[in-house]
């Protein structure tokens, strides 16, 4: 595999998409050794036609504000690899959303489903449209009218969409509702419903349970636990909420959580009511945490800000892409980190992945770390599929076993001759071959 060959190719023919060609640059150079020892997956194109998506879906969205003004924004669909099972990945409706962006986030998908070992191919889509300030009846006819459009490429065995950022249960409800009358049927054509048709229980908080149950696994290769261990978490949407909670349960103490204004410091924990306020702050849509040192008075607030530079055992980055640089990489070393586990998609640069792992850090991608939501969500479609409706205590341990497998085959691909695991490589080679097999058994399509 000629790796700089294939990145020229791409980066001509899709100039400008970042994201997504780093995005396809860090698989690819964990990938290539495999690559070169298996001929047949060069022969069948495995790597060009892995890395282009099946079909990109671009629309126009217009709806109507409550002001009576008739408002337009892009909507997307990116059906990016369908060879172990229908598309699925979430909408995400925030102002940044792009075709590289999500692209880079479908690209992902397709590892990530793979590693959760459910039969779930990768996609991702959304829109511009920001539902921060609108009302809710704005939100319901964007939501019609987006629905409107991707009602007829989607579908229980075709693409499985589920939420994101900007997409919580709000709005899944009012995309479900549109695709049923349309449909005229009940489907699990969405994950993320709500628990009165045919939502999940654990679903809201799987992705930050999740985190912790891989990073967990981590922490055990070095005789370590949660317990006692003092965690910096950004974000403060459902996978920070769901980090936050299962880290405190098992000992640890959340000290640190932050929005675009800044992040807020709590030496004495993010915990009980703490966290039942920061849900209460994100309900308001209000996008910013300050507020939090208002109401905690122990607490601190730094302004435009980000958390890497406070003293923890571990950090789990759970906002956004490219939120932890090099910079704050040399922080986390030098304050003693012992992890850092992705809990949202490639929210670490190279560079900054780069010196995590030459510190000797144990490092967890995303796509491994934070698997624990779409593979909830293919709980859920398991669900819907049998007509049942499974306990909270069953979801949660099908979860936690998910999690450990993931962690094991990053474990059984990455693991160097020192002993220590490379689990950047280990992801991307186990999500890989899984999906590479399985387009060579079905042939040139």
């Amino acid at each position: 595999m000629d790796l700089n060959k294939i990145m020229n190719d791409l980066e001509k023919k899709h100039p400008g998409e970042n994201e997504y060609l780093q995005a396809v640059r860090e698989v690819l150079e964990s990938i290539e050794e495999v690559v070169n020892e298996n001929p047949h997956f060069q022969t069948a194109g495995i790597i060009e036609r892995i890395v282009e998506p099946d079909r990109v879906l671009m629309f126009k969205v217009p709806w109507v504000s409550d002001d009576g003004n008739v408002e337009v924004n892009l909507g997307y669909r990116v059906q990016f690899n369908n060879a172990i099972g229908p598309y699925k990945g979430g909408l995400r409706f925030h102002p940044s959303v792009n075709l590289s962006i999500l692209k880079f986030l479908g690209f992902e998908q397709i590892f990530k489903n793979s590693l959760t070992t459910l039969p779930m191919g990768g996609g991702k889509g959304g829109s511009d449209f920001n539902p921060k300030g609108k009302s809710d009846k704005e939100i319901m006819r964007f939501c019609q009218a987006f629905m409107l459009e991707l009602w007829r490429l989607i579908g229980p065995d075709t693409d499985v969409p589920a939420g994101d950022i900007g997409v919580g249960g709000k709005e899944i409800g009012y995309l479900y509702g549109m695709y049923k009358k349309l449909q005229r049927e009940h489907t699990g054509v969405l994950t993320g419903k709500g628990l009165a048709w045919g939502g999940s229980l654990v679903r809201p908080e799987a992705t930050g349970f999740g985190a912790v149950y891989f990073a967990q696994e981590m922490l055990k290769t070095k005789g370590e636990s949660f317990e006692g261990k003092t965690v910096a978490v950004s974000g403060f949407g459902n996978v920070a909420w769901g980090a936050t909670s299962k880290i405190t349960e098992l000992g640890g103490k959340v000290v640190t959580i932050s929005g675009p204004d800044g992040y807020v410091h709590d030496p004495e924990g993010i915990s009980g009511e703490k966290i039942e306020y920061l849900l209460e702050l994100r309900a308001s849509n209000q996008d910013i945490v300050a507020p939090y040192a208002d109401e905690f008075p122990e607490a601190t607030f730094h302004a435009g800000k980000r958390p890497w530079e406070v003293k923890v055992d571990v950090a789990l980055p759970c906002a956004t892409q490219n939120e932890l640089d090099e910079n704050d990489a040399k922080n986390l070393i030098n304050n003693g980190c012992k992890c850092v586990a992705e809990g949202a998609n490639m929210p670490s640069t190279p560079e900054a992945v780069h010196l995590l792992q030459k510190a000797g850090i144990l490092f967890g991608p995303g796509k491994a770390v934070n698997a624990g939501g779409v593979a909830t969500s293919g709980l859920e479609m398991t669900q819907n599929a049998e007509k049942l409706a499974w306990t909270r205590e069953e979801v949660d341990a099908k979860l936690h076993h998910i999690m450990k497998s993931i962690h094991q085959a990053c474990v059984d691909h990455g693991r160097k001759g020192d002993g220590t695991v490379d689990y950047v490589k280990g992801a991307n080679v186990a999500g890989f071959l899984k999906v590479a097999n399985a387009m060579i058994d079905q042939g040139i399509i």
